[in-house]
């Protein structure tokens, strides 16, 4: 397995410990029921799970993920993505890819997730550019990034607002939008804005990406997509892959099933009327393409999730489907 986006894994951390202190108990105020807990403001959530995962698809929307205790390890083909006190996971595109996470009643995993507002990203980036802060990097849709200190400052802050009302509402905003920045001038935050710029190959892909996610439920074509794309279908193929590390047609299954298990676990319905929801016409077809990404029936799989997790709301809608 190639360990190439593990950054500085073993390293020490430049975090104070006093901020690592009060992060946590901070976070453990605002998460105090395993799953998914609401944030005041809507694209943010806080994480706590008292319980181990082992390997699990899932398919994040583009965002920060930000670990205040314990460890997320994400698989993304042959190359391993840590995420933990010491990293920070950043998506610029929705990706497929199986997660693992290290977690007990005694040391519960604490996490911030930050769905990306593409308008705040957008402005940081037109300053930056204003600013003379090119983008040089090579665009990367997913990355693991060590967390430095003034980042961890930020999220204390952040977290310390989101204590009271009416700080959330009128500073909630201006910190998140602070810890954009930060990601955007790490270590990695070159390769995260040049995925954001769409330019290129990988901006064609990025935006076949919002193509699906708009219309998974449609019949949607490698040879439509392509030409979308102004690509022939084998150069759209080799640069989907290089992207994505998954082909257009398993992507497509991917984002269809991930959107039918939310729709049973959180709406009730059934596995026939999931399937006819997000495009498949034979249930058959739906439940043996089902089984062979999540390792059990329909039935199996949400009853595992709903025993071993407390699921969000569907929260705000959103540009992707999101698994998590």
């Amino acid at each position: 397995m190639s360990t190439h986006s593990l950054i500085d894994a073993c390293s020490a951390s430049d975090v104070p410990a006093d901020v690592r202190r009060e992060t946590i108990a901070r976070l453990l105020e605002l998460a105090p029921l395993e799953g998914y807990n609401l944030c005041l403001l809507p694209d943010v959530r806080f994480l706590r799970s008292n319980r181990p995962l082992t390997r699990t698809p899932v398919l994040y929307d583009p965002g920060i993920v930000i670990v205040c205790q314990g460890r997320k390890r994400g698989y993304l083909g042959d190359e391993l993505y840590l995420y933990d006190a010491q990293h920070y996971l950043a998506v610029s595109v929705p990706l497929p890819f199986s997660m693992e996470t290290d977690a007990s009643e005694r040391e519960p995993l604490l996490a911030i997730y930050l769905r990306l507002d593409f308008n705040v990203a957008a402005d940081l980036l037109l300053q930056l550019e204003r600013h003379g802060d090119g983008v040089t990097a090579p665009p990367r849709g997913m990355a693991s990034t060590r967390l430095d200190a003034p980042l961890a400052h930020s999220v204390l802050r952040f977290l310390q607002t989101m204590r009271d009302p009416l700080e959330a509402k009128m500073l909630g905003p201006a910190l998140v939008r602070e810890i954009y920045f930060r990601v955007f001038i790490g270590e990695q935050g070159g390769s995260l804005r040049a995925a954001l710029n769409q330019h290129g190959h990988f901006g064609r892909i990025a935006r076949a990406l919002q193509r699906i996610h708009a219309g998974f439920a449609q019949t949607l074509s490698v040879e439509t997509l392509a030409a979308e794309a102004s690509m022939s279908v084998p150069t759209f193929h080799a640069h989907f892959r290089s992207v994505t590390n998954t082909s257009p047609i398993q992507y497509i299954k991917s984002t269809r099933l991930h959107q039918a298990r939310l729709l049973m676990a959180r709406n009730g319905l059934t596995a026939a009327a999931a399937s006819a929801q997000v495009g498949y016409e034979s249930p058959s077809q739906f439940s043996r393409e089902f089984k062979r990404l999540f390792g059990g029936s329909p039935t199996e799989e949400v009853a595992r999730m709903k025993r071993n997790f407390a699921l969000p709301d569907a929260g705000p809608p959103s540009l992707y489907v999101s698994s998590h």
